[in-house]
């Protein structure tokens, strides 16, 4: 009398369909993630840099020690070989004495920042 054959060991095709579809849908979270975290310090980056432009206009307007006149004024400012758009907002206050200054930064299409302050009469 013959033996039985043995049933043969390893897996199912199903079985490795179903491990291949777990670690492409892993493998595609663990992609968005990546790319959420470089674009996220990316736009970090570029805040950081439009800061240093928006500071630097505010602190070139104290300098001048003259109340600035109102109006628009617009500009460019290069911070770490990437050039960002200033646009310096002064309006009146209702104290005479005061100026408005909103100095916004873009990088060509998107607005990174906006800062706001008072300047006063030197």
């Amino acid at each position: 009398m013959r033996p039985l054959p043995r049933r043969a060991r390893g897996f199912t095709l199903i079985e490795v369909l179903v491990a291949l579809g777990i670690v492409a849908i892993a493998l595609l979270a663990g992609t968005q993630a990546t790319s959420a975290l470089t674009r996220n310090a990316q736009r970090q980056t570029d805040m950081l840099l439009g800061q240093l432009c928006a500071e630097n206009e505010l602190v070139r307007m104290r300098l001048s020690q003259q109340m600035p006149p109102v109006g628009d004024s617009s500009g460019t400012c290069e911070q770490a070989g990437k050039l960002f758009n200033v646009t310096l907002v002064v309006r009146p206050t209702p104290n005479p004495s005061f100026r408005r200054a909103d100095v916004k930064v873009s990088d060509g299409q998107y607005p990174v920042l906006s800062i706001t302050s008072i300047v006063g009469r030197f």
